[in-house]
């Protein structure tokens, strides 16, 4: 497939933050983004041209959408895989379907990862009470039981301290399928975030430290210290087989653990991802920009970092109420989403701070 031209249509799924920011590079590069969403609006209709409401599970409103855009794309990895499918039937989906199939589902994501020779915890899959029992005699406490499919930002997970716990985290995941995978002693987290073009060139971003809270990324910041930078590398060329078997076009994220041993890989998103937040104004080409060059055939831009450091800090609830005290720094860079209501545990936004 030669390039998109300028002026050319992106089929965006999903219509949060994310889809917001895509529709933002998409239309400093001259094309327009196409929403589909259940919801009636949402943070990415303020900078896309349409916005179709429907039911991922409407084949024939899908299948029109997908007729009236030139590429697809998702934002995020919760949307059924048969929905993609019926997409992909009427056009040019990137990712592609695959990549989505495995990483909405954790114990497929683990076994392909595997497969590949990448470092993981201790795991196991378990489809009942009787399953967590046994696997709890073998992976041991601490260990995390998460759903295997549509968890994020720390939902659908219960940390077990013991096996007595077992019954209680049973039924706090409400008897889903998941896997229990044992806990990781480990330093630092980092993501590696890779974008990959049509004709399969692969350039990386540098890595951020990042720090989780109550399982919500709170901060990314480079550069990562030392032991970080040490594992870099051997998760670069880990990310780069993912992609490579995957045959990816687009942003690519993989996040590790960095332990006394190494990289250890915690889980993959197909897409643009919190921690690459900083890249909008801390790179040359934010991941938002070479996500859409890659998916409509351009060439990749530079990923270097544009500032000798660069923190950026999610907004969570209330948080996002600071703009003006966080605006007073002129070396705060201020997103906020356009979301009503600043409950608990919800992005609202993101501060990037440069240091130059």
């Amino acid at each position: 497939m030669s390039a998109l031209p300028p002026g050319s249509i992106i089929g965006i799924i999903g219509g949060g933050q994310l889809g917001r920011m895509l529709g933002m590079a998409a239309a400093q590069l001259g094309y327009r983004a196409h929403i589909y969403a259940p919801e009636e609006s949402g943070p990415a209709a303020d900078t896309c041209a349409a916005w179709t409401q429907g039911a991922y599970e409407d084949a024939d409103r899908l299948g029109a959408f997908a007729d009236a855009v030139d590429v697809l794309t998702y934002e995020f990895e919760n949307v059924d895989s048969g929905a993609m499918e019926t997409l992909s039937q009427h056009g040019l989906v990137r990712p592609g379907v695959e990549a989505l199939r495995i990483a909405q589902d954790r114990l497929k994501e683990k076994r392909f990862v595997t497969d590949l020779g990448v470092t993981t915890a201790p795991f196991a899959a378990v489809d009942s009470l009787a399953d967590l029992e046994a696997v709890l005699t073998r992976i041991g406490t601490p260990s995390i039981l998460k759903t295997n499919r549509f968890g994020y930002d720390g939902k659908g997970q219960v940390r077990l301290h013991a096996a007595d716990e077992a019954v209680a985290a049973w039924e706090a995941v409400k008897g889903q399928p998941c896997i229990l995978e044992g806990f990781v002693t480990f330093d630092a987290e980092f993501s590696v975030i890779l974008v990959r073009g049509t004709e399969g060139e692969v350039r990386f971003w540098d890595s951020p430290h990042n720090v989780h809270v109550n399982g919500i990324l709170s901060t990314s910041t480079l550069p990562a210290g030392p032991l970080i930078r040490a594992q870099v590398e051997p998760a670069r060329h880990l990310a780069r087989k993912v992609a490579e078997a995957l045959d990816y076009v687009g942003v690519l994220t993989l996040e590790f653990f960095a332990t006394a041993h190494g990289p250890v890989f915690n889980e993959m998103a197909p897409r643009v991802h919190n921690s690459g937040h900083w890249t909008i104004e801390g790179a040359v080409t934010s991941q938002f920009e070479n996500h859409i060059r890659a998916i409509c055939g351009l060439p990749l831009g530079d990923t270097k970092l544009a500032a000798e450091g660069v923190n950026m800090r999610n907004l969570i609830g209330e948080d996002a109420h600071q703009w003006q005290e966080i605006l007073a720094d002129p070396a705060n860079h201020l997103h906020l989403y356009g979301k009503h209501g600043a409950r608990a545990g919800r992005k609202m936004g993101h501060v990037t701070r440069l240091e130059l």
